[in-house]
């Protein structure tokens, strides 16, 4: 297992304290979001380079900790066009130095479901399907130019809130670039959870040879454990503690993704090893 942490979950901090204080907590990777993570490099859009991308990826391997993955959280349906091509042009750079950062992928999510349902309010989440499925399609062009991997992040609420869906995108746009980033977590809503085996399996089953990354978290339902009362759980609790079936998750990883990058995400910096220590015995014994 290679478990890593998302950098951000540290703060905003120079570079080589970043990376220093993630080998100190004993992580072997990182999934890198540049403009939240690193205080001390303008990483904002037209400033990167390759030399800079370099300079980055040493500070890490100089602590032993490898970067596995840019996170790149845009908006691929955002109704804003302006804003939407600023985005695509902001990840495309991203795909073009991936390599030179020392990794070959990029993530995203994809964007509310709810996108354009006040422009068009009998067919919101087609019209949104239709503008996400574009923006793929462009973004994996990209990516084969540069021999990189596009990791998308299906979420319940987004525009891509199934595995389905998931099958779907990648019926519509064929391109060996488009990878799964899979976040069991995330995929449960209320009605869902009580099938949570069976989604995890299915993922794993059907969709496993797309799998690229996974992300470690658990959620919680009830009292408090819901987000604006719309049937989503709660997702900042630590791996262990809560709903999600964490050996049945272990265990799928450990047969069909055995050296998968794992990234311990939702917690704060005071749950990080906590997390990661739950997730090592759980994935140790199953």
């Amino acid at each position: 297992m290679k478990l890593g942490i998302l950098a951000h979950t540290y703060g905003k901090l120079p570079v080589a304290e970043l990376a220093r204080k993630v080998a100190e907590e004993g992580f072997a990777s990182v999934q890198l979001a540049l403009l939240k993570a690193i205080s001390d490099i303008d990483c904002s859009p037209g400033k990167l380079s390759p030399g800079l991308a370099n300079h980055i990826a040493e500070a890490f391997d100089r602590e032993g900790v490898r970067i596995a993955v840019l996170g790149c959280y845009i908006d691929p349906v955002n109704p804003d066009e302006e804003a939407r091509r600023a985005d695509i042009r902001r990840f495309k750079e991203l795909l073009r130095l991936a390599r030179d950062f020392g990794c070959g992928m990029v993530a995203t999510e994809t964007g509310s479901i709810l996108a354009y349902r006040d422009s068009h309010p009998s067919g919101y989440e087609e019209h949104g399907w239709n503008v996400l499925r574009e923006t793929v399609g462009e973004l994996a062009d990209e990516a084969e130019k540069w021999g990189t991997t596009l990791a998308i992040e299906p979420v319940a609420g987004h525009t891509l809130h199934s595995l389905d869906h998931v099958q779907r995108l990648m019926s519509e746009v064929p391109s060996p670039t488009i990878g799964l980033l899979f976040d069991a977590c995330n995929l449960l809503n209320e009605e869902r959870l009580p099938n949570q085996d069976a989604l995890m399996r299915d993922a794993f089953e059907n969709l496993g040879d797309r799998i690229v990354l996974a992300h470690a978290k658990d959620l919680e339902f009830g009292e408090g454990g819901f987000w604006a009362g719309d049937g989503l759980p709660r997702l900042d609790r630590p791996f262990g503690d809560g709903l999600l079936n964490k050996e049945l998750l272990c265990s799928l990883l450990k047969q069909y993704k055995p050296h998968l990058d794992i990234s311990i995400e939702g917690v704060t910096a005071a749950d990080a090893k906590r997390s990661a220590d739950e997730l090592r015995r759980i994935y140790t014994m199953v």
